[in-house]
């Protein structure tokens, strides 16, 4: 069923294609218009719906088995989820029946089963015939493959500076403690090479095997980012009940394990330091995560390759909308590092000091986002570009998981304006952190909806070259517009001879690279330490430590990640632009 499927896809693909063939075909500008009357001629009307109807009823049944097979491996991914979840969060608050060895153990044979899938597909399957008969051009871009590995090099770092931890303190504790960030080493590096190779495939063959690894390896992903995030998090907020005098970074250095004692003295040096490369570990789990997700959407799919357009990323014409970004980026780093330096002191004075600053930096940049995204959906208003009907799962992806990790957000900003209201708080730090919550709740909207109607626009080059082949005069109406023959390919693009996008469209760039700017440094401040919520008790006066504590430890990694998350589809947005 599948060969027939790919078959007669292919024999609709080629029938459709003829038209784009011929264009693509013409010596110069001259005759194209003469081409463009010739094309309606060569495949009659009731043919070419015959031949589309065959191709949705194949596509039809396609997704149906591709939903039927779906569900069981959805419950597999599920069940790995919890069971991680509840290993995660035992080892994590008893250390007693669980302990962290006993996570460990589960990793490494989470992170065996998936590096043993990856590599039998890599060698066996992906080499079969018609195996990979289509490839998904939207899958895995050039940039996701780069944060991909970018994020892994760092995460191999981290792995380095464990292994050196696990080491010292080998003599007095387990030795899986030396094994798991190994294992986790040879896994980083094996998985970046398969979905750097793999991330666009459309597996035909061993459909329901590479199903069920690729849910192996989704859900693998998220265990160990569960794991990371977890002990980040009690890195970061390890607060003594009810006693609000004593700052948590105090409390952690007063917190010292003395059972076991490190047998040189860099250990301390290499804990600290794995902790500022727990942001880049978290982020490669979520990005393999993704890829992984859509690897899986993507197996036994029938796609059409000539829909996908390749578009180029350009800086030129924009200047604005990065410059006060990489400014914005700037002022928050140097408020960012005054205000670690400050809370670190302990002394309530300059602890205070440091809230006002970080609280007046972060009111500017989300108020200086809102105001941007508002201009940005103004222009989308004027822009006449139709939404994309394509199905894309990369697309439906992107947009889940901003939707779902904006909650985190509202989560945390919601509480935060209920607690301040409630007890009617007085004082400049109250009323500043109100304002900041109330502001962060207004741009995470207005962005969700920028970049979501972004996400589903065509791109300019797209729509100018549907107006091509409805008009074969437009050359003649456009001077500016000429067709660029690229040798060797089957593909053209349009550009203009002066090379200037439309005021909208560089309105829109601008918008983007200021907004992906300013979540960068939305991302820095928390990602890297940053904790206001527990440096400032108003919170935790209303809600008490152990409530607060839980609220922030689950909504501020969705938080975390919906910035790194916005960064990379605004940089989508600003190439479709």
């Amino acid at each position: 069923m599948n060969t027939v499927a790919r078959h007669m896809f292919r024999t609709g693909n080629k029938l459709f294609s003829r038209k784009n063939d011929v264009v693509e075909a013409h010596p110069s500008n001259i005759e194209t218009a003469a081409q463009m009357d010739n094309i309606q001629h060569l495949t009659s009307p009731s043919h070419n719906t015959s031949v589309r109807d065959s191709i949705h009823h194949i596509e039809d049944v396609m997704e149906r088995a591709h939903h039927g097979g779906g569900w069981l491996y959805g419950i597999i991914c599920i069940n790995i989820l919890i069971l991680g979840c509840a290993l995660v969060s035992g080892s994590a608050f008893n250390s007693v029946a669980i302990t962290d060895v006993h996570r460990q153990i589960f990793l490494i044979i989470l992170l065996l089963l998936t590096m043993s899938w990856m590599l039998f597909h890599t060698v066996f399957t992906s080499r079969k015939d018609e195996a990979v008969s289509f490839r998904d051009g939207h899958a895995g871009p050039a940039w996701l493959r780069a944060g991909l590995l970018l994020f892994g090099l760092l995460s191999l770092i981290m792995d380095i500076f464990k292994i050196a931890i696990a080491v010292g303190y080998l003599h007095c504790d387990s030795a899986v403690k030396v094994a798991f960030p190994v294992v986790q080493a040879v896994f980083l590096f094996v998985q970046t090479y398969f979905l750097w190779i793999h991330v666009k495939d459309c597996v035909q063959q061993h459909t329901h095997l590479t199903r069920c690894g690729l849910a192996l390896t989704l859900s693998t992903n998220l265990v160990v980012w569960m794991a990371a995030v977890t002990e980040e998090s009690l890195h970061q907020t390890d607060i003594p009940d009810l006693n609000y005098n004593v700052s948590p970074r105090m409390h952690r250095a007063s917190v010292v394990n003395k059972k076991c004692n490190c047998s040189y003295s860099a250990c301390y040096t290499f804990k600290e330091a794995s902790y500022y490369l727990y942001p880049f570990n978290i982020e490669y789990s979520l990005f393999a995560s993704a890829m992984a997700y859509v690897m899986w959407k993507n197996v036994g799919r029938l796609v059409d390759n000539h829909r996908h357009h390749k578009v180029k990323f350009r800086i030129k014409d924009v200047c604005l909308g990065p410059l006060t970004g990489v400014l914005l980026v700037v002022a928050g780093l140097a408020t960012f590092i005054v205000y670690e330096v400050d809370i670190e002191t302990g002394d309530v004075t300059k602890t205070d000091k440091a809230l006002l600053i970080h609280f007046i930096m972060n009111i500017v940049i989300v108020s200086m986002m809102s105001l941007s995204t508002v201009i940005g959906c103004i222009i989308y208003r004027l822009d006449h570009r139709e939404h994309a009907s394509e199905k894309n799962p990369t697309r439906s992806l992107d947009v889940g998981l901003l939707v779902g990790a904006s909650l985190g957000q509202f989560v945390i900003s919601y509480f935060t304006i209920v607690a301040v209201v409630a007890i009617e708080a007085r004082g400049y730090l109250n009323a500043l952190n109100l304002t900041w919550a109330l502001l962060t709740v207004l741009q995470l909207s207005l962005q969700n909806y920028f970049i979501i109607e972004g996400l589903h626009r065509e791109p300019f080059h797209v729509m100018q070259e549907a107006a091509l082949h409805t008009n074969p005069h437009a050359f003649q109406e456009n001077p500016d517009i000429i067709i660029v023959q690229e040798s060797h390919k089957s593909s053209y693009f349009l550009t203009s001879s002066c090379d200037k996008p439309s005021w909208k469209r560089r309105v829109l760039k601008e918008v983007c690279a200021f907004l992906l700017l300013a979540n960068i440094i939305l991302w820095i401040m928390p990602a890297f330490g940053a904790r206001p919520q527990f440096d400032h008790p108003i919170e935790i006066k209303f809600y008490k430590v152990s409530m607060w504590t839980a609220i922030v430890n689950i909504g501020l990694p969705f938080g975390i990640f919906y910035r790194m998350h916005s960064v990379a589809s605004l940089f989508e947005v600003y190439i479709m632009s």
